[in-house]
């Protein structure tokens, strides 16, 4: 064999061994952009499950903040249902209506709502039968609130507590 021959044969070997080279080097550029791709899709994913989280915990916050305004609101109701006669105290029942009101305005812009029951049929998923009582009416229909149930944003928070028909 030649030199020539043999230097050819070399460059050959070469170009073979650079074509080698660069089929590994696409191969390990390819496994890392794979591997970059799924770790952003990871990212973006985990992304969506923290602000899912948050968005849960500021809800859990959200109702214990509202059960505990509940219970003012319930004293309102109680006081209110027993009102004193009399004109000394009719000053005293105004402003005890007034920030009655001026607390239910306030959860309803919170998105509380109360659940309207008086005179409803009994629904073990938004009622709580504390009682039964003989009446005329259906059977099941609630005669009595005990005490209101509510709704944050659609979701049930607190069931009414009521009297139902036997």
């Amino acid at each position: 064999m030649t030199q020539e021959n043999k230097i050819k044969k070399e460059k050959k070997e070469e170009k073979i061994d650079s074509v080698k080279e660069i089929g590994e080097c696409e191969k390990v550029r390819d496994e890392y952009l794979a591997g970059w791709q799924r770790e952003k899709a990871d990212f973006i994913n985990y992304k969506k499950e923290e602000s899912k989280r948050a968005g849960e915990l500021i809800d859990f916050f959200k109702v214990q903040w509202v059960l505990e305004l509940l219970k003012i609101v319930d004293n309102f109701d109680r006081a209110i249902k027993h009102k004193p006669d009399g004109e000394e105290i009719l000053n005293w029942v105004k402003g005890v209506e007034m920030i009655d009101t001026q607390l239910k305005e306030f959860l309803k812009s919170e998105g509380v709502e109360e659940i309207e029951a008086m005179g409803d049929s009994f629904n073990p998923e938004i009622h709580e039968a504390i009682e039964e009582q003989e009446s005329s009416g259906e059977s099941g229909e609630i005669v009595e609130v005990l005490e209101k149930g509510y709704t944050l944003n659609g979701k049930l928070i607190r069931p009414s507590k009521v009297k139902i028909n036997k």
